[in-house]
């Protein structure tokens, strides 16, 4: 089966990467600064997402967000899904999810579900945890094309389940980083020794793979990004509007987001997600 990949952001580079090890892929970006981050693989690229559409059998889609999407969907790219199987592993809200399968069932081709959970460096590994939605046995038939990307990929159910599951376990990512920072931050202003307190948290209950690297990132000042801000906020922002439409509460959820969108004012979009710590903390670390 011949792949196309639209989108080289942080995350849409190595999973892209990993997919052309292994299987003939075309890609595709809006800015072609990164095409020679895939020089070193058999990677080819098409000059729209309509030309990949053409070259491919299984369309991966890893845009921003669903203003993104809805920028490629022209009506050379529609024509060229006749037969084809679109994977959309972008987050975007359920509704959007919703009528893009409808869009792509009406142009002849089949709509599968994907958003991912981990950040670039589980992406750099292919260690993606895959959140699937969409007709269960055309799910199977790409499951062998996602296996390079995850460590594993788990059937969520119909079209905007894979999303939901995300918005839940996001909410957990996103309270636990304004924890990690808040924590953090009143070890520094105690006086303590931020190594020592690593190393503490480290053998506590609580550490876990996401914590060890965040911390590791404030000990040395590393804001480059494994997941932006700004993809954190917007997130935010997803998971909000999930909890409003399923009529249940998420005070806290609020409150992040509230963190997260002081931090995009204060310039921190590109940074790591871990930067809202110097948002936590009153002041830049």
């Amino acid at each position: 089966m011949r792949l196309g990949f639209l989108g080289l952001g942080v995350m849409g580079v190595p999973m892209a990467r990993n997919l052309a090890r292994h299987f003939p892929v075309t890609v595709w970006n809006r800015s072609i600064n990164k095409y020679p981050l895939l020089k070193d693989t058999n990677a080819s690229i098409g000059e729209t997402p309509a030309k990949v559409a053409q070259k491919s059998d299984i369309v991966f889609v890893m845009l921003f967000n669903s203003s993104a999407i809805k920028s490629i969907l022209t009506k050379d790219f529609k024509q060229a899904l006749q037969g084809k199987i679109l994977i959309n592993t972008s987050s975007v809200p359920v509704d959007f999810s919703e009528s893009l399968e409808a869009e792509v069932q009406k142009a002849g081709g089949h709509y599968i579900e994907m958003p991912v959970s981990g950040s670039k460096v589980p992406a750099e590994q292919g260690q993606l945890v895959g959140l699937l939605a969409g007709n269960r046995e055309v799910v199977e038939r790409v499951r062998p094309y996602v296996e390079p990307l995850t460590r594993v990929a788990v059937y969520c159910g119909p079209i905007g389940s894979g999303l939901k599951t995300k918005y839940a376990v996001n909410t957990l990512l996103v309270i636990l980083t304004i924890g990690l920072s808040e924590s953090i931050n009143l070890a520094r202003e105690q006086g303590l020794d931020l190594v020592v307190f690593g190393r503490v948290l480290e053998a506590c209950p609580m550490a876990s793979a996401y914590s060890k690297i965040k911390v590791q990132k404030i000990l040395n000042e590393d804001w480059t990004p494994q997941a932006g801000l700004r993809d954190c906020y917007n997130s935010t922002q997803l998971i909000v509007k999930a909890v409003e439409q399923a009529n249940t509460r998420s005070p806290m959820m609020r409150l992040c987001t509230k963190l997260y969108a002081e931090a995009l004012e204060a310039g921190l979009g590109e940074e790591d997600m871990i930067s809202v710590a110097k948002i936590v903390g009153g002041s830049q670390l």
